[in-house]
């Protein structure tokens, strides 16, 4: 192939994409100090090395704010379009040198800047050890634009799509604390249940409509254990599966890092999307997981039931979670952790048959939003992770027409 060529006939000429010098495209600055004391009320970001750290009333650095972090978590870069306080755990662009911010930022993605970090307690990133790093890119602003472009549009339907999910998510806990908490579900009239005299009878945690039961969580669900993953790798040219673990339960997804499991492990402890996975050791969530098949690792949780809908349990787990986190963080010597005797301990309600199903019109509606736009979110992340590379080393090309424009 000609360094030359051009593609489609659109005047798209290699020869623009060229060996260059990172410090050629862009220029770092380290950012500024900047106490936790003494942020002051304002709502200007401030940026760290793992992304917004808090807000001031000052700036360092007019939009768009382009960091990666310098100490802590090197390497890794954060775009916000608007004015920003760049932290001195971040190194920030000062000068973009007529390039587009956001392509950097997808450029930036795909450098791994991380390795080139130094210092052995601490390892911090050096602006003069990355400036002479050579890449490949792109010199054609027009070109530029349209590659992130693409990227971004992909990023902000991803965005959205989480923006919905919170939207629903809360939804679904406002409908459940209402109908299972404050007893106001609608009664044969219509009219608020508890508000409105429903009968209440006496129970173990107080008053509650009568008809309804009281449980522990661990009886309306079980709750399996993962295994120890690094027991069971899979061997030479055997099916495998990633390993859910805490990150891939915060993150959503497994990815290039995740570990690897044998297939031949035991069916229950395979997770697949709508799954409940409660991790009960270290950071305390409870989610939904849509990010594919994978094997469960000890810690977490796998939360099923065979007497109640998904919904009904998920909200259950997720209305003692602060609980279970402040049960976790009296661990003092040890990783905080919950015991199955806490699980026992956590009451649920049990509402009567005609009123669970009439939950059940609204929370399974909702549950299922939920999931189906999770595994839509995971979709679009890996067409953006799998154009990322090949866009940015020109690999896969971005047609533009005759005046240098995307088509």
């Amino acid at each position: 192939m000609r360094s030359e060529r051009i593609l489609g006939g659109l005047g798209m000429s290699f020869s623009e994409w060229k060996e260059i010098k990172l410090g050629e495209l862009l220029n770092f600055r380290r950012g500024h100090d900047l106490p936790k004391t003494k942020m002051l009320d304002g709502n200007i970001p401030v940026v760290g090395s793992n992304g917004i750290i808090g807000f001031h009333n000052e700036v360092t650095t007019k939009a768009p704010c382009l960091t990666i972090g310098r100490s802590g978590n090197i390497g890794n870069p954060c775009y916000i379009n608007k004015d920003c306080w760049a932290h001195n755990t971040s190194l920030y662009v000062d000068d973009f040198k007529g390039n587009d911010p956001k392509y950097l930022y997808y450029l930036l993605k795909t450098l791994n800047l991380g390795h080139y970090g130094g210092g052995s307690a601490v390892p911090t990133l050096n602006r003069n050890h990355i400036h002479p790093i050579e890449i490949k890119a792109t010199i054609n602003l027009a070109e530029q634009k349209a590659i992130a472009h693409i990227l971004s549009t992909l990023d902000d339907k991803i965005e959205v799509n989480n923006q919905i999910n919170k939207t629903l998510d809360n939804m679904a806990q406002a409908i459940f604390k209402q109908w299972f908490m404050d007893f106001e579900f609608p009664n044969e009239d219509g009219e608020p249940y508890k508000s409105s005299g429903g009968e209440m009878v006496e129970s173990e945690l107080g008053m509650i409509p009568k008809g309804w039961e009281v449980k522990g969580l661990d009886e309306i669900a079980e709750f399996l254990n993962g295994l120890a993953m690094q027991k069971y790798r899979p061997t030479e040219n055997e099916k495998s599966y990633p390993v859910l673990k805490i990150k891939e339960l915060r993150q959503g997804r497994t990815d290039e890092n995740s570990d690897l499991c044998s297939s031949n492990i035991e069916k229950k402890y395979i997770v697949r999307d709508g799954d409940i996975i409660f991790s009960w050791s270290g950071s305390l969530l409870v989610d939904i997981w849509c990010g594919g098949k994978c094997g469960l690792n000890q810690h977490l949780f796998k939360v099923t039931s065979d007497k109640h809908d998904q919904w009904f349990v998920y909200q259950w787990n997720k209305y003692h979670l602060d609980r279970f986190v402040n049960i976790a963080k009296s661990k003092a010597t040890t990783m905080g952790h919950i015991k199955r005797k806490d699980l026992s301990d956590s009451k649920v309600l049990i509402p009567s048959d005609e009123l669970y199903l009439k939950a059940a019109q609204y929370q399974k509606y909702l549950f299922e939003k939920i999931m189906y736009s999770k595994i839509e979110i995971k979709r679009l992340e890996e067409i953006r992770d799998s154009l990322l590379p090949k866009l940015m080393s020109g690999e896969i090309r971005v047609p533009l027409n005759e005046e240098g424009d995307a088509s």
